[in-house]
C-alpha cells in the first residue's frame, strides 16, 4: 500500500455502527471506507469510547445511513499527499483522535468503524506507554477543552504558554498573581483535560464535583475542589479566590450548573463558557458576565449539519486552531505531562458499543469513560 494513496486491495467496503434513524443503530457489514482526502488519515481502529453525544446527537438529530461516533484509537494505514508532506505522521504511528461522526454532509467518517478518515492534524501520536483503550479517551476531551479555553473563553494565556509550559520553575509569589478558572464538572473527561491544561499554562484551575471525585479532580491538576451539592459552594468559591474569579468553563451545562458559575465569579463579571446552549433567562441576571457555548464539531473546518441551534456555519479558524493546538498537545504528551481520563474498559465489539450508547444515554457517569476494544 502506498502512504499516499489507497491501493487496489484496500477493502472498499467495512463493518461500522451506522445509523438507521433518531436513537437507533444496528451493525453494517458493507459500509463504504472513507475516501483519502489529501489532509486526512486512514486509521484502523483498535478501540474507541463512548461519549454523552453520542447518545444526545442520535436523539435529536439523527443522520440515517451516516457512520457515528467521535472518540478512537487506532494505527495509521494510509495518509493523503498534504499529510504525508507535512512530517508529522507516519504509515504505522498509533494515534488517537476524534471526527465528526454522524455527519450527514460525509457521511462514511465515523469512529465506530473499522477503518476512520481523521484530519491528520487532529490527531496524537501515541508514546509507547499509552495503550489504544486509554487513548480513546482523548480526542473529544482534548479538542473541547482546547476550544473553550483558548478560543471561546479567552482565558490569559496563549497556545504557546501551554507548550512552554512546565518547562519553568514557578516561585509562590508568581503562582498568586496567576487567574484563576473555574471548570463546573471536574471529573469528566473534558474537565480532567481543561484541568490539566490550565494548569501546564500557568493558571490556577479551580474545580467543582462531588467529593468521590475530589482526589480525581486534584490529581490532574486542580488547586482545590468544591461540593456542588453544597448550597455555600458559590460563596466558598467567591471566598477562596478572593472575589477575582474571572473564567468559567461548565462542562456539565445545566441550567443549575450555569447559575453555579454565575454566582462564582466576582463582582467585576468575567467569561462563561458551556458546553450547551445556556438558558438566558439564568444569564441575564449578570451582564457583567459574558456568555457563549461552543460546539466542538466545528473543529472541523466544515458547516455542522445538526438540527437547531446545534447547526453551525463553517468556522475555519476554529480548524486552525485546532491543528495549532493539537501540535502543542503533543509536544506535551511527548514529555509525559498528559494524563489520560480514567477508562472503563467493556467487552462486546460493535454489539457492545451500541450498548453501550443506550448506557450514556441512561445514566450519568462520573470519573470514568466507557471504552470497547473493537475487532
Amino acid at each position: 500500500m502506498s502512504p499516499a494513496v489507497l491501493s487496489p486491495s484496500f477493502p472498499r467496503y467495512q463493518t461500522a455502527v451506522v445509523v438507521q434513524g433518531p436513537g437507533q443503530l444496528a451493525i453494517q457489514h458493507n459500509a463504504p471506507v472513507p475516501s483519502l482526502a489529501p489532509d486526512m488519515a486512514i486509521v484502523k481502529t483498535a478501540a474507541v469510547a463512548i461519549n454523552p453525544a453520542d447518545a444526545k446527537m442520535l436523539d435529536y438529530s439523527a443522520a440515517p445511513g451516516a457512520i457515528h461516533g467521535y472518540d478512537f484509537a487506532g494505527t495509521i494505514v494510509a495518509l493523503g499527499k498534504d499529510a504525508l508532506a507535512s512530517g508529522r505522521l507516519a504509515v504505522g504511528d498509533r494515534v488517537a483522535g476524534f471526527v465528526h461522526g454522524m455527519n450527514s454532509l460525509q457521511p462514511d467518517v465515523g469512529a465506530f468503524a473499522e477503518y476512520v478518515g481523521a484530519c491528520a492534524d487532529i490527531l496524537l501520536k501515541l508514546p509507547d506507554h499509552v495503550d489504544f483503550e486509554e487513548a480513546a479517551t482523548l480526542g473529544v476531551g482534548i479538542g473541547t477543552a482546547v476550544l473553550g479555553l483558548f478560543s471561546e473563553l479567552r482565558v490569559p494565556a496563549s497556545l504557546e504558554q501551554l507548550r512552554e509550559g512546565g518547562k519553568k520553575p514557578v516561585d509562590d509569589a508568581e503562582e498568586k498573581k496567576r487567574a484563576f478558572v473555574l471548570v463546573a464538572g471536574g471529573s469528566t473527561a473534558t474537565g480532567t483535560r481543561a484541568i490539566q491544561l490550565l494548569k501546564i499554562a500557568g493558571l490556577r484551575p479551580i474545580a467543582t464535583c462531588s467529593p468521590a471525585n475530589f482526589d480525581l479532580a486534584l490529581k490532574f491538576g486542580a488547586e482545590k475542589v468544591f461540593d456542588y451539592h453544597s448550597a455555600a459552594c458559590a460563596a466558598d468559591i467567591r471566598a477562596y479566590t478572593s472575589g477575582q474569579l474571572a473564567y468559567a468553563l461548565d462542562c456539565v451545562s445545566l441550567a443549575d450548573t450555569t447559575m453555579l458559575c454565575y454566582k462564582s465569579i466576582g463582582r467585576a463579571g468575567g467569561h462563561y463558557v458551556s458546553l450547551e446552549p445556556f438558558r438566558e433567562t439564568v444569564t441575564q441576571v449578570r451582564p457583567t458576565v459574558e456568555p457563549s457555548w461552543l460546539m466542538v464539531l466545528s473543529m472541523f473546518g466544515g458547516d455542522v449539519a445538526l438540527e437547531g441551534d446545534y447547526g453551525r456555519k463553517a468556522r475555519p479558524q476554529d480548524r486552525r486552531l485546532g491543528a495549532e493546538a493539537f501540535a502543542a498537545v503533543q509536544e506535551l504528551l511527548d514529555r509525559g505531562l498528559i494524563d489520560t481520563h480514567p477508562a472503563k474498559v467493556m467487552s462486546g465489539g460493535w454489539e457492545g458499543v451500541i450498548k453501550g450508547v443506550d448506557i450514556v444515554r441512561s445514566q450519568a457517569l462520573s470519573g470514568k469513560k466507557l471504552v470497547y476494544p473493537v475487532p
